[in-house]
């Protein structure tokens, strides 16, 4: 199609010029339907910003993730809606559940699934007796889980048994009705806070906190506590928080939870949180960093000092996870270990969480939260005005909270007292660097780490340790499985003083059976282990373990 040339003249005013310009004809906006630009420009307002955000969104991703990563998810999360291969997944992952459940799913078939007719009186002791005695000897075998020494009708057990019923029927939320709990509570409190640097100028001398019903909950409380903390005061409403990948999984619990964005960084070749890692993932949404003391896995501590320097710089919330070390930490200090800095004297340091129904020796479901003042600690708690229920206020997740857990605490602490806590870190301490020092000595292991405490984390680079931890369970000992790299690790209880001997034993023998045929063991549970540890697709492991444990429900 040709154009027409048509000349046009034009007048300056200011110049008192003509000048000339050419209409090419294809001048074609003056033959469309002001409607339609009227249309068109408002699809592009709407579409523009999605696109743009879009695109935004993803670059991020790209950013955050790596290139390689990112491509990889987004194959496998493709792969995974095609119906064949989708299928295929279900019908694998429900297999693999089967498996971990091994004869459990066919005892659902005797479970009660409504009242009895006539009630059971006392004899209902009786099926409970019954239901107990099919639990697994956990005495002696057990990584972690019961850390009083002795069997149940020990007297440490005895005694902490005795001080929940007499306050069994007691409830914390009801101060007024019971002001015993209220305070053995806060006495409790003020021990811990105690023994975690409290007394030292450093701490300021106002740090305060609560009891909860575990590690989990503390944690929750001080992430919490943090993200309306610095709403509050910083008025971020974007929160993000920085963990190791050797933190525990209660962070992920509460960024899930509270809608905080969550930045996970490597450990160093020590296992220790790398504090260049934080510097790095901060910016200016960062309510929260974290450090362990020790991390869970591999019973190391991380650099508390060099994290809580940053923190203050940055004027940050820092949290330290004492769940674990909390009760050995600073008897071992003071018996002479060498344990580097790890409480409130550290300046920076925020909130603390120590677990009293671990190495407190307290009955399980007592835990405490620490914080550095009153002020932050006051975003902890959910004052409700406008119920017709009339004025509430909570100060952690629970509404109702056991006293008889609270009484439990404060007797198993005041039973045990500051030279019984001493004399049960030594042994603790003792039995660990043995079971170290033994499983260093097996060939084909090697201890991850220097391990501050009383976790041991190993590993092989020449066999299966999955298929050792299959045999070791058929022996009677339940180890914690990990990843990252693969491996197995004992948290040494007083369960575990003077049994360190049978336990070496058996792991070397466990390990010569898989080095003599380690082809074998594939009907235990090292091929689920294995094949989680290096699964690309971690949305479909997702996938397992919610499927895992809504069997178990």
């Amino acid at each position: 199609m040709e154009a027409s040339m048509k000349h046009v003249c034009r007048y300056d005013g200011s110049s008192g010029e003509f000048s000339t310009w050419c209409d090419t004809g294809y001048n074609w906006l003056a033959r469309v339907d002001p409607l339609l630009l009227v249309g068109a420009s408002l699809v592009a307002g709407m579409l523009i910003p999605s696109i743009t955000s879009a695109l935004s969104s993803l670059f991020a991703s790209v950013q955050e993730e790596g290139l390689r990563s990112f491509f990889m998810k987004s194959v496998i999360m493709t792969l995974r809606k095609l119906p064949g291969i989708r299928g295929y997944i279900e019908k694998e992952q429900n297999k693999v559940v089967e498996k971990l459940n091994a004869n459990g799913n066919s005892e659902r078939g005797c479970w009660l699934l409504e009242l009895p007719r006539g009630g059971l009186g006392t004899s209902a002791l009786d099926r409970l007796r019954f239901e107990k005695s099919r639990d697994k000897d956990w005495q002696g075998k057990c990584s972690g889980t019961v850390y009083i020494d002795g069997s149940e009708t020990d007297s440490h057990f005895s005694l902490i048994n005795s001080a929940y019923s007499l306050f069994s029927h007691t409830n914390a939320l009801h101060f007024d009705v019971f002001p015993s709990i209220v305070k053995l509570e806060a006495e409790v409190v003020a021990m811990t806070a105690s023994l975690l640097g409290a007394k030292d100028l450093a701490a300021g001398g106002k740090i305060c906190g609560n009891m909860t019903s575990g590690g989990t909950e503390s944690i929750l409380m001080a992430v919490k506590t943090a993200r309306d903390f610095m709403k509050a005061t910083k008025g971020i409403t974007k929160p993000e928080m920085i963990i190791a990948e050797s933190a525990h999984s209660a962070y992920d619990k509460a960024a899930h939870y509270f809608q905080i964005k969550l930045r996970r960084t490597p450990v160093d070749k020590d296992l220790k949180a790398d504090v260049e890692s934080f510097k790095h993932q901060v910016n200016k949404n960062t309510i929260l960093i974290v450090g362990s003391a020790p991390g869970f896995p591999h019973g190391i501590i991380d650099p508390i000092e060099e994290l809580g320097a940053f923190a203050q710089r940055r004027g940050i919330c820092f949290h330290v996870d004492l769940c674990l070390g909390g009760f050995v930490l600073p008897f071992a200090h003071k018996l002479g270990y060498a344990i580097p800095p790890f409480d409130f004297k550290v300046p920076g340091v925020t909130s603390i969480s120590a677990d009293v129904h671990k190495y407190g020796l307290a009955p399980k479901g007592t835990s405490i939260v620490l914080y550095r003042s009153r002020k932050l600690r006051q975003h902890q708690f959910v004052a409700v005005t406008e119920w017709s229920g009339g004025l509430y206020v909570s100060p952690s997740m629970a509404g109702s909270r056991a006293g008889g857990l609270i009484a439990g605490a404060w007797a198993a602490m005041m039973s045990v007292g500051e030279e019984g806590y001493l004399e049960a870190t030594k042994k603790l301490m003792e039995t660990s660097k043995s079971i170290i020092k033994g499983i260093s000595a097996i060939s084909g292991l090697f201890v991850l780490g220097k391990p501050d405490m009383t976790v041991i984390a190993f590993g092989s680079h020449e066999l299966d340790i999955f298929k050792v931890n299959d045999v070791m369970t058929k022996k009677g000992w339940t180890l914690s499985p990990l990843q990252k790299p693969s491996s197995l690790h004992i948290c040494v209880t007083l369960q575990h003083v003077g049994v360190a001997d049978q336990f070496l034993y058996d792991l070397s023998t466990s390990v010569a059976m898989v080095q003599k045929n380690p082809g074998d063991f594939e009907d235990g549970l090292a091929p689920v282990y294995g094949a989680a540890a290096k699964m690309p697709d971690r949305g479909a492991i997702q996938d397992f373990l919610v499927a895992y444990m809504d069997s178990r429900c």
